[in-house]
């Protein structure tokens, strides 16, 4: 395990392509968390970030592998000592209210069970940060772009960072407020006090 710093430099392996999320033109006004809802059915990968509209390609076999495998280990691990939900399928959590609307879909999220609204004010996005966000990373995301989902979910009260980048077989974590640590397939992610007592071998994510 490595320690990395400061917090606003962010360690992307090379072998990352160049390339931003699509940027959808503004329609006179800017997006809204309305036209979001509207895209829910969309086979791509949508996330509303101050107004503008990003557009990813959806997620690959292989993001779906790594993101499977440790919401499985989570869920079962937060289910088991009745911590709060694990969520997957790229769920909304809005980060920032008008006028700097922002609403990111973590590929797996986690939320501590005393946050989780009542069942009836669950509908559409959730105006909280999940107190734990992981992405796994495409190869159509840069370092500009994963770095602002970082300081999005910092800004936000997200307690604990997950970045999975299936290439290079590490994980980025970070938490607030400047620590940030790489850990190869050799060693243990922890939960820390964001989920107390989990802990996961990256030789079982990163398995063949």
């Amino acid at each position: 395990m490595i320690e990395i710093a400061p917090i606003t430099t962010l360690i992307i392996p090379a072998t990352v392509p160049r390339a931003e999320p699509v940027l959808i033109p503004r329609r006179g006004r800017p997006w809204t968390e309305a036209d979001l809802l509207a895209l829910a059915d969309d086979e791509r990968h949508y996330e509303l970030v101050r107004g503008d509209l990003l557009m990813m390609s959806p997620a690959s076999p292989v993001q779906g592998r790594y993101a499977e495998r440790l919401s499985r280990a989570l869920g079962q691990y937060v289910e088991d000592h009745d911590l709060g939900e694990v969520y997957t399928a790229e769920p909304g959590f809005e980060l920032a209210a008008e006028p700097e609307k922002t609403v990111r879909a973590p590929d797996v999220a986690f939320v501590r069970k005393e946050r989780i609204p009542p069942a009836d004010q669950q509908a559409g996005f959730w105006p909280l940060a999940p107190d734990l966000a992981v992405e796994v990373i495409s190869p159509s995301e840069t370092a500009a772009s994963v770095q602002a989902k970082v300081q999005d979910y910092l800004a936000a009260g997200t307690q604990l960072i997950w970045l999975v980048y299936p290439d290079s077989t590490i994980v980025v974590e970070y938490q607030p407020p400047a620590q940030i640590r790489q850990y190869s397939r050799a060693d243990t992610l922890d939960g820390g006090t964001v989920i107390p007592g989990f802990q996961y071998a990256l030789a079982r994510l990163f398995r063949a």
